[in-house]
């Protein structure tokens, strides 16, 4: 999948005009692509537009606009964006209780390992970002890569566009949080 180029990138002004058209319809795009897999956890497949979408609101919130931050904030959410083969997605786990929230990240220790697709018959493990991976917790927020290879990938896209053959489940399967949630084929 295409990278979010440099060029692509809006200023603060010209963002500001074409921003709630961009916003509302990438908010429908990533309705289509989130997931609530369990009460506490959701999950948004990434593309280049979901991407593109949080580069631009972050230099807008930050109001970034020195060239070194501008190229950061692209490599840093480019990462987002899945490789040829790959699905990419970001899971949250959601629990609002900060005590509650605390507590469940720390029975979560480890949650990265065990994280998987399980793609028309075949698990694909989740590959994360490590560089947030702590000792005695899991974090709140987990970047996923999928590495399918092209033959899964044609047949994902094949049950996209209407083949029923199979299914394709979200899985996570830590002691502390066993979950294996079906994905629409819009997703």
């Amino acid at each position: 999948m295409k990278k979010v180029e440099r060029g692509e990138l809006l200023g603060l002004a010209e963002y500001e005009q074409i921003r709630q058209p961009f916003f509302t319809r990438m908010i429908a795009e990533k309705r289509v692509r989130r997931v609530l897999v369990a009460d506490e956890v959701s999950v948004i497949f990434e593309n280049h537009d979901t991407a593109l979408l949080q580069i631009q609101e972050m230099l807008r919130t930050e109001r970034i606009s020195k060239e070194a931050a501008i190229l950061h904030e692209l490599e840093t959410y480019n990462e987002l964006v899945p490789d040829e083969g790959e699905l990419s997605a970001t899971m949250f786990l959601e629990i609002r209780d900060r005590i509650v929230r605390d507590r469940r990240l720390n029975e979560l220790v480890g949650l990265e390992g065990h994280i998987a697709l399980n793609v028309l018959g075949t698990t694909v493990a989740a590959k994360g970002d490590s560089r947030g991976v702590l000792p005695d917790r899991t974090t709140a927020v987990h970047y996923l890569k999928f590495a399918l290879g092209t033959e899964l990938s044609a047949r994902l896209v094949a049950r996209a566009q209407g083949d029923p053959t199979g299914a394709v489940f979200f899985v996570l399967s830590h002691p502390g949080l066993q979950v294996k949630k079906e994905l629409a084929p819009a997703t």
